[in-house]
């Protein structure tokens, strides 16, 4: 196991593998260098001497520049270091690498691989057959949970993968947006293959009209989706909708997994509770599992939390498929600017307390190790928030940066599972699995009720060949019926955004 690590040949940082002492000597490109102070794990120290003002280079991009003169060996974090982040950019001299980039799935390389999935009428895939019951509006929320319970304690879900509600708060005193907004996400969970059976549960006076929601998501299937309006429930509107359910419970019972290609898996990219170590082990590790589902196997893979994209944009700018993708990619993250600008918020305060306590210390730092969760696969969708898969390969998604609230926007685009790295730690699950994997073995060692998968072997001699292999297996696994921790847990959670009033 090293003691450092020097991530691209331009950078003037190298990061601390295990904690080093002050004055341990230590030789960088054939340089001794003496440090300065004690190095925490994950964080960084500087290979040269740095004066105020000039930038400071990590994965080979600036991370933000010096507050001040740094010596050679100095311990650097966020108070040595400022973001040179502002607002909107002017990105016209940005050209894409390839105009004309192969498919996805016909890079040749590699056979293909097959998983157990649930094929549904529609033609869509699922990993899970379970059934699902949703509120158009908080105010039911009582009687969703009430509903779930009955039926669960009558049937234990016997022969399908779980009976679970989905409470939020939204559906009512919403506007333009934000209504907007949780109508589509509803309507993709109602849509959403992973549901072998939906229940739909509305109030009848909320602003989301059960009646014009069921407008909303279009023609779908009649055995596998069903809708209750309570205040229009002659009599116990609970007993009602156990009836409903009891339904749709004995028809998911009939799918049954069959073979698939993995063409048909979709899957989003996410990172919360990042480290120092994130952009050197689980979100590479995500990067070479993007590329091979979507060049060998031509499948898809979604990337989000847009602000977190802010100072590595250009990377991504690049690889769009075509120059409208360019466009869409340019509006994407000029849109979420502009946002945080209507609030009167800057650009480039991201970093949470857990991030500058694991190693990050601006936005550019984050967003150059995010993004490396997308591989180097071309860019061929970008989709709005709300908006479903519709190209295979890469996709943009716009979103924001908090867990929930991305994770949910993932699974509502058609993703089947979430596979989200994380170096501090979380337990959460939205409502398709959703697999955590630690950046650092540390951290899967405290929390093994938490952390799915440890890719912190990749700075203990593991090659990434090795892991990524095991990393295929286990995600194979788990869309053919194995289950995740937070599954096991009997965590299934949605977040919905929202920007504007409230009535």
């Amino acid at each position: 196991m090293k003691d450092f690590i020097k991530i691209n040949p331009a950078d003037n940082v190298a990061v601390a593998i295990r904690p080093l002492p002050k004055g341990m000597i230590i030789t960088v490109d054939g340089v001794d260098i003496t440090l300065g102070s004690d190095i925490p794990a994950g964080h960084k120290f500087a290979l040269i001497e740095i004066p105020e003002g000039k930038n400071i280079i990590k994965y080979g991009f600036p991370i933000g520049h010096a507050r001040h003169n740094i010596q050679q060996g100095d311990f650097l974090d966020h108070n040595d270091i400022k973001t040179n982040l502002a607002g909107t950019l002017d990105y016209s001299g940005i050209a894409i690498d390839n105009a004309s980039p192969d498919s996805p799935g016909t890079s040749g390389k590699g056979k293909e691989v097959s998983f157990m999935g649930y094929e549904r009428p529609d033609g869509q895939v699922g990993i899970r057959n379970e059934i699902w019951v949703i509120p158009t509006v908080g105010c039911v929320n009582g009687i969703v949970k009430q509903i779930v319970d009955q039926v669960v304690a009558e049937t234990g879900a016997e022969g399908v993968d779980g009976i679970f509600g989905f409470p939020h708060n939204f559906g009512c005193s919403q506007l333009g947006g934000d209504h907007e907004n949780t109508k589509k996400i509803l309507r993709d969970m109602v849509s959403h293959p992973n549901a072998g059976g939906v229940l739909v549960v509305g109030l009848g006076c909320e602003n989301n009209q059960p009646k014009d929601f069921e407008k909303f998501c279009g023609d779908y299937d009649h055995s596998r989706v069903k809708f209750m309006v309570c205040q229009e429930v002659e009599g116990d509107e609970v007993e009602y909708g156990v009836q409903l359910l009891r339904e749709l419970y004995e028809n998911a019972r009939n799918f049954k997994r069959s073979e698939q290609p993995a063409s048909k898996l979709r899957i989003g990219l996410k990172c919360g509770g990042s480290d120092g170590f994130s952009g050197i082990t689980a979100n590479p590790l995500l990067g070479e599992f993007s590329d091979w589902l979507c060049n060998v196997q031509g499948g898809t893979t979604v990337l989000t939390e847009v602000p977190e994209m802010f100072g590595a944009e250009t990377i991504l700018m690049q690889r769009c498929a075509s120059n409208e993708l360019l466009g869409e990619t340019i509006s994407l993250i000029n849109n979420f600017k502009e946002y945080f600008l209507s609030h009167g918020e800057p650009v480039g305060e991201n970093p949470s307390p857990g991030n500058k306590a694991g190693g990050i210390s601006t936005l550019e730092e984050k967003a150059l190790g995010c993004t490396q969760k997308s591989g180097k696969s071309p860019v061929f969708g970008v989709l709005e928030y709300g908006e479903r898969i519709k190209n295979h390969g890469l996709n943009l998604l716009s979103a924001p940066g908090n867990d929930l609230v991305a994770a949910t926007a993932l699974a509502a685009a058609g993703c089947q599972l979430v596979l989200f790295t994380t170096g501090r730690g979380t337990p959460f699950g939205t409502f398709v699995p959703t697999i955590k994997v630690s950046t650092n073995s540390g951290l899967a060692q405290r929390k093994p009720k938490w952390i799915d998968f440890n890719a912190g072997t990749l700075v203990e001699d593991a090659s990434m060949q090795e892991v990524l292999n095991n990393f295929i297996s286990y995600v194979i696994n788990v869309a053919s019926g194995e289950k995740v921790n937070s599954e096991k847990s009997g965590i299934h959670e949605i977040a919905i955004f929202k920007n504007g009033v409230t009535l």
